[in-house]
């Protein structure tokens, strides 16, 4: 069911260059919050915690650069890019802007196909969020999004999106769904899903946007609390 995106780092199991597996590994690193924003990555260090030499860490870093996730400054080292509110509503503005035309275009020609793939994300998205599997819940979410904006036929379109969403992954905190949270977010989707089928460009826009804006409010209340507590 999975298509994993041009960007993502890594390729299908047991085909992974080790240049791969480092950026995978640092990619799951970074988007868990197992380095959190502001962590300096040593080479010397990540070659010893994944146990690979440091020639494929360099490697992965610069993909990780690539997907808007590190800093490299020359001569003084690497660094994950800082969590802020501005940086989030650059993110969230982007991905507005990105992902309307995306799902404007496919809605114009959405298919059978393609509602086939973005149901069975779906679908997986809302059974592993039940089950609490943080990491395979948010591939399936990548997945159902990008099965519609793949939908549109663009070839850069989908690209064009990626590193912002990449970024915006960051956001998420990987706190357990409720129930009530899980269902709402079903039904977001499904939404977005039903006016694609329904060719109705203005309606899909309008469900995506609702989506954002609500995803977008939780995450700014979340940092909210975080920055109080500091």
């Amino acid at each position: 069911m999975t298509r994993r995106l041009e960007l993502t780092p890594g390729g299908p199991s047991g085909r992974r260059t080790l240049a791969e597996e480092a950026a995978a590994e640092l990619h799951e690193l970074i988007l868990s919050g197992e380095l959190p924003s502001g962590t300096a990555l040593r080479l010397e260090e990540l070659a010893k915690r994944l146990d690979m030499s440091q020639m494929p860490i360099r490697e992965g870093l610069r993909r990780m650069q690539a997907l808007g996730l590190v800093e490299i400054v020359p001569h003084k080292g690497a660094w994950v890019r800082e969590l802020s509110m501005e940086d989030l509503r650059d993110t969230h503005e982007t991905r507005l802007a990105l992902e309307s035309l995306a799902v404007r275009a496919a809605a114009t020609r959405f298919s059978e196909a393609d509602a086939a793939l973005a149901r069975a994300a779906l679908a997986e998205h809302v059974r592993l969020s039940k089950v609490g599997d943080i990491i395979a819940s948010r591939q399936a979410h990548t997945e159902f999004h990008f099965a519609i904006y793949r939908a549109g036929g663009s070839r850069w379109l989908p690209r064009a999106i990626e590193p912002v969403w990449q970024n915006s992954e960051r956001y998420r905190f990987g706190s357990r769904q409720t129930k009530a949270r899980i269902e709402q977010t079903r039904r977001e989707h499904q939404a977005i899903l039903d006016a694609c089928l329904a060719h109705d460009e203005a309606g899909a826009e309008a469900a995506l946007r609702e989506h954002l804006e609500g995803a977008m409010q939780r995450i700014t209340e979340t940092m909210a609390r975080r920055y109080n507590k500091a």
